[in-house]
């Protein structure tokens, strides 16, 4: 069994997307043209914000909503930015690209999302905005982060790479049932091909109710024009060509399909997994991108579960204040983070996989013994 198949994953819309691939081929016409604008509208609707810009992939759209802030003065080089440290790197790397300083906050170890009880205590004066992870597909946000954030006047980020339809269930009413991309002043999100809103290729995007932002984003990511060969900004070419938005606009109509067959595999894990060496993440509100469990014997358990035939991944085996293009964290000791890295596995759990493959890989775990 493999982790994850994208042939699998996407052969129940192949129909769909050769026909939108081959009209855009008809069309003639491959970047920014009615496929994007199509695509961008349909997914400012679905998230539910004002303005969607398409960028090249979710890295870029990070590093565009940070530089389009220190454009418009909101942000300045030197300012910290409150980052959860366990996060994947392309959080941290927008934020150190753009000449802003990182503030690593140590996560919970039930859920493996920003500890909020700790976020008070990282605020200095220096502290300007807050980079949210909905890491693994869950929604990250909390009240009490909402709270901070207007008690500091922290621009609230979103990183919701991982978490495409996913539904905030917050105590404040009008952001209940809100979806993760909606809840801040502007997100990020990755359509890499294994995400569950997944392209054919490498695209991203900007969601923000910010007409202002937008329109600064917009421009930097073409190159810094605001029209042709009029240029405001020390800009970048990152774009969503047609063929990926034409791709993505057919997925998107499934996805919340997808996501409902993710938790009913993820349901299978959490009900069925009963071995007591092995912790289950305790996450509500999740899309499952990816399904982590936890392990002191996560080594022994990878190669055990691949010799019965099942495929794992670890996300991440390496901390980002341990990796080598960041050596001034290295000395950094971040218990909570390196032990997540030390015991986390990520098991098979999409939209493609039977009930039968889901009870195969309950059947291995319950059974492994190191």
């Amino acid at each position: 069994m493999k982790y994850l198949e994208l042939k699998r994953i996407n052969a129940p819309y192949e129909v769909e997307m050769r026909r939108a691939i081959s009209d855009v081929m008809d069309n003639g016409w491959y970047l920014q043209g009615k496929a994007v604008a199509a695509f961008e509208q349909a997914y400012a609707a679905y998230i539910g914000t004002r303005f969607c810009v398409s960028c090249a992939n979710g890295l870029d759209a990070l590093t565009l909503i940070l530089r389009a802030y220190i454009e418009l003065g909101r942000l300045q080089k030197g300012d910290e930015v409150l980052v959860p440290a366990n996060t994947y790197i392309a959080s941290i790397l927008a934020i150190t690209e753009c000449g802003l300083n990182p503030v690593l906050v140590e996560p919970s170890l039930q859920n493996c999302q920003m500890d909020d009880s700790l976020i008070e205590q990282a605020i200095t004066p220096h502290t300007k905005a807050l980079m949210l992870v909905h890491l693994y597909g869950q929604c990250a946000y909390t009240d009490r982060i909402a709270s901070l954030c207007q008690k500091y006047n922290l621009l609230l980020i979103e990183d919701n790479a991982q978490a495409h339809g996913c539904n905030c269930q917050s105590s404040i009413v009008n952001f209940q049932s809100r979806k993760t991309g909606s809840l801040g002043h502007a997100a990020g999100h990755s359509f890499y091909p294994g995400k569950n809103l997944g392209a054919l290729g490498d695209a991203g995007a900007v969601t923000t109710d910010d007409e202002q932002l937008a329109t600064t984003i917009r421009a930097i990511a073409n190159y810094g024009a605001s029209r042709k060969y009029v240029h405001n900004y020390l800009g970048r070419n990152s774009r969503m060509d047609e063929l990926q938005a034409a791709a993505l606009s057919v997925k998107l109509r499934h996805l919340d399909a997808i996501n409902r067959r993710r938790q009913q595999i993820a349901a299978i894990y959490i009900n069925k997994v009963g071995n007591p060496l092995i912790r289950l993440p305790k996450m509500n509100n999740s899309v499952w991108h990816i399904f982590p469990v936890f392990t002191e014997c996560r080594d022994e358990l990878q190669q055990y579960l691949l010799k019965h035939g099942i495929e794992t991944q670890i996300h991440y085996p390496i901390p980002p204040h341990k990796q080598r293009c960041y050596q001034e964290w290295n000395t950094m000791s971040l218990p909570i983070s390196e032990q997540i890295s030390r015991e986390e596995l990520s098991l098979p759990c999409n939209e493609a996989m039977t009930e039968e493959e889901a009870l195969q890989v309950v059947e291995a775990l319950n059974a492994f013994i190191p």
